[in-house]
């Protein structure tokens, strides 16, 4: 069987549309799996949102910008640790069309599948015992991540949430992170194949094409907040080169 693994499209609308191309284009894969932080960064929300959920071959799990701009349409303002991109949160939640609300709350934290008699746990990161993200943890490697899951019978384990891409493997099981789809210092869209058969796991790493250029220029066309810091820190910059 082969599923496909996307994360982090972070409201980046033609990215994904290039990804989803060679997904269709491909024309075998049994399932998409989204990662969670489908919103947030990028000015596309609703774009996105349309896209996603006009499908019948994807899952969700959540992110923390799901969760944070719920926090603030529910009336609870900011979500803990999240204080820097609030008035970022807040430009999208004011944009945020109402009939995707109850889609995203009731998306899980993650999910259990069994593809291939392959054991996959699908979360946007990993969680602690509290049911709440871990930090982001900048350098890790197979024996950390090990620890992290030892005594669970998962074969493989897909995150995102930290955008450089991961893939481990270690004589328990493999971590794989794709890399975040929307937010790249090229304009390359990242995402993950997926083979599962017999127990055993097979993984690509891709790279989908996009002209990025209009996108880019949305943030300033938009005055979305935060947007040259956004530019600078999640797109390389690539609107000043």
């Amino acid at each position: 069987m082969k599923i496909a693994i996307i994360t982090d499209v972070h409201g980046n609308a033609p990215a994904l549309d290039a990804v989803l191309a060679e997904i269709d284009a491909a024309g075998d894969m049994e399932r998409i799996y989204c990662l969670g932080d489908m919103i947030g960064i990028g000015p596309d929300t609703n774009e996105v949102l349309a896209r996603l959920t006009g499908r019948s071959d994807v899952s969700f799990v959540t992110g923390n910008h799901e969760l944070a701009v719920l926090h603030i349409i529910d009336g609870r303002g900011c979500l803990n640790g999240h204080e820097t991109a609030y008035a970022h949160h807040q430009w999208i939640a004011e944009r945020l069309d109402p009939r995707y609300i109850p889609f995203l709350n009731g998306l899980p934290v993650s999910e259990q599948v069994q593809v291939g008699g392959v054991s996959i746990l699908m979360t946007h990161y990993h969680l602690r015992a509290d049911g709440q993200f871990e930090p982001i943890d900048a350098r890790p490697d197979g024996l950390k991540l090990d620890a992290l899951y030892s005594g669970t019978g998962y074969d493989l384990v897909c995150f995102g949430h930290h955008h450089p891409l991961h893939l481990f493997e270690t004589a328990s099981r493999t971590y794989l992170n794709p890399g975040a789809l929307g937010c790249y210092v090229i304009p390359k869209a990242r995402y993950a194949i997926v083979r599962a058969a017999g127990g055993a796991v097979t993984i690509e790493c891709k790279e989908a094409d996009y002209d990025n250029r209009a996108f880019l220029r949305s943030y300033l066309d938009l005055d979305v907040p935060d947007a040259t810091f956004i530019l600078q820190a999640f797109h390389g910059n690539q609107i000043g080169r």
